[in-house]
């Protein structure tokens, strides 16, 4: 996305369910100067093809968090959508586990981790799995495509059940609630989660919470992203001012390295291989690396 200098804040994105970093790149040019911009790409899909997908949100958490050791060098803020928003959240645990305080937690179009799955998705056939998916789409059209390619029906609906089968093995651990604050986001016509559901977030972080709703569906964020930059940027500049100077003081942190190049030319640019308008901006990608920057291997 866009590699931080060391001491910087950086902000890490996590993709939806199906999803992959690409997916975040119109937002990561809307966050402000002087923030570096990360993004997960799960095993599984794009540049990660050949490596076996993880159904398993906490594992996936367990090898972030060590991966993300690098951009330690800086404060770090984490926006999860969707499935994303539940692996952001236990990402946090383990660095505040390990001595770090994220600066924020931005949670978007997700319910709180304490409660469970609602649907059963993952056994399901292939035509309701689609049907799940433009159910959520911005532009169902886009999606149909896949009843009719079997190709290109093959190479995604694996990563979308696999991370269908996560979110719904996902059991929550009780435990301490974050220090850090936490930002909620949805669109005000979502289908999976309310305003209110989302507001339960606030059970999660003993520091403060705050909610923004926005005009859309699911994938609200799609359509609007500078102005989900602001509340991120504007999330990042207030912890920041409040809490990290003294956390900085604090801790003795390693430096960030020089930035990876992208690994082949189609990773620095538009990396939609010509998908359809939910597939082509990662939105249900066809197996976890920091996209872009340092990209440590599991």
């Amino acid at each position: 996305m866009r590699p931080g200098r060391p001491g910087q804040p950086a902000l890490v994105c996590f993709p939806p369910g199906g999803g992959a970093a690409g997916g975040y790149r119109e937002l990561a040019n809307h966050i402000t100067e002087g923030v570096g911009v990360y993004a997960v790409q799960y095993p599984g899909r794009r540049d990660r093809i050949g490596e076996a997908l993880i159904p398993c949100l906490t594992e996936l958490a367990d090898h972030i968090a060590m991966a993300l050791a690098p951009l330690l060098g800086g404060e770090l803020a984490l926006f999860g959508h969707s499935m994303g928003a539940t692996i952001a959240f236990e990402t946090a645990r383990r660095l505040e586990a390990r001595g770090r305080t994220t600066i924020t937690l931005f949670v978007s179009g997700r319910t709180a981790p304490s409660e469970p799955a609602a649907d059963r998705l993952a056994d399901t056939g292939d035509a309701t799995l689609i049907a799940e998916l433009e159910r959520l789409a911005n532009d169902p059209a886009s999606v149909a495509v896949l009843r009719t390619n079997s190709a290109l029906a093959a190479a995604v609906l694996p990563a979308v059940r696999n991370d269908y089968l996560a979110i719904e093995n996902y059991v929550y651990a009780p435990g301490d609630p974050l220090r850090c604050p936490v930002v909620g986001l949805t669109g005000a016509d979502d289908p999976v989660v309310a305003p209110d559901q989302l507001a339960r977030w606030r059970t999660h972080t003993s520091g403060s919470f705050d909610l923004h709703i926005f005009p859309g569906s699911h994938f609200y964020l799609d359509a609007q992203p500078a102005a989900i930059a602001q509340v991120i940027n504007s999330g990042i500049g207030a912890a920041d001012s409040a809490s990290t100077n003294v956390h900085k003081r604090a801790v003795s942190l390693p430096r960030v390295g020089k930035a990876a190049q992208p690994d082949s030319p189609s990773e620095g640019a538009d990396d939609g291989y010509g998908l359809p308008n939910e597939l082509r901006h990662g939105r249900f990608g066809p197996a976890s690396h920091i996209a872009r920057g340092n990209r440590p291997r599991w």
